[in-house]
């Protein structure tokens, strides 16, 4: 193999995705284009978002999982991707309570209804074959949520998952709501999205192959890259109504039947608190 080549990005290509993106999240600002080759395989998108987190001042408390499409799917053979959620983009609602996530401006951003699950315990390090049923058994709490999908670059989504891997997955937050008690005995929920009043969404997400699959995959993925899944990690699971474009100042609210409801703010995002952690 070429030694100024890996999988196909040129040498030193991860950091130099990596640190611009990193920079521009950090200030708060939009990028105008996707800043160098855009990887086409996982193993490139990956070695981006590995950089990446290797750059971020904040800690991992969980993950954004997403399914990736199928006109995709051959060039990026796996069902879904990951992507870190830090800690400072992580927020807990309260019944009642609207909560402000950031957008760049000039950048991308959407809400995507979720079911977002808590992990009990730290996921043995050398497991990497998770079924559906051990990953249940992992489950802490099982919430209502809201994804905020944002990244500096407005057209991430489009250019499809090499660059959305890349881009932590094209995440910019969690919201945590309420928690469903008895969630076992639920097969389905049914979830509505709705954008300054409009209804702009509606779907069902069903629970054993959705919610729980999604885990059982980001067990498997983390672990694979080394980093599995801890006690009190957020797994949001994948959008049940669709992802849905918001702008700063616009406000949503996700109905989950018979469970409860999100509401999330758009605002202007500035710098990064430069008093986070890692």
């Amino acid at each position: 193999m070429n030694s100024a080549v890996l999988h196909g990005l040129p040498a030193n290509g991860a950091e130099m995705i990596s640190e611009q993106f990193v920079r521009a999240r950090l200030a708060g600002q939009s990028l105008p284009q996707f800043p160098g080759q855009v990887p086409t395989n996982l193993a490139d998108a990956y070695a981006c978002q590995e950089a990446a987190i290797k750059r971020f001042p904040d800690t991992i408390v969980g993950w954004k999982v997403a399914r990736i499409g199928a006109a995709f799917a051959q060039q990026f053979p796996e069902e879904r991707l990951v992507g870190p959620v830090f800690q400072r983009n992580l927020y807990t609602a309260r019944v009642g309570q609207v909560i402000d996530f950031p957008i760049f401006d000039g950048g991308f951003a959407a809400v995507e209804a979720e079911i977002v699950l808590r992990v009990n315990e730290d996921a043995p390090a050398n497991k990497k074959d998770w079924s559906i049923d051990e990953a249940a058994e992992l489950v802490r709490s099982f919430h209502l949520g809201v994804e905020v999908a944002g990244s500096p670059l407005a057209t991430l989504n489009d250019i499809g998952p090499g660059a959305v891997i890349s881009d932590f997955g094209n995440n910019w937050g969690v919201v945590v709501g309420s928690a469903v008690g008895e969630w076992r005995s639920i097969e389905e929920i049914v979830a509505l999205t709705f954008i300054e009043d409009a209804l702009v969404g509606r779907g069902t997400a069903f629970i054993r192959q959705g919610a729980l699959g999604a885990l059982a995959f980001a067990l498997n993925k983390c672990a694979e890259r080394g980093r599995p899944l801890r006690a009190g990690d957020v797994i949001s699971t994948g959008a049940i109504t669709g992802v849905h474009d918001i702008r700063i100042g616009q406000q949503s609210r996700h109905i989950f039947e018979g469970c409860g409801e999100v509401e999330c703010r758009g605002v202007r995002a500035g710098q990064y608190p430069s008093n986070a952690t890692r």
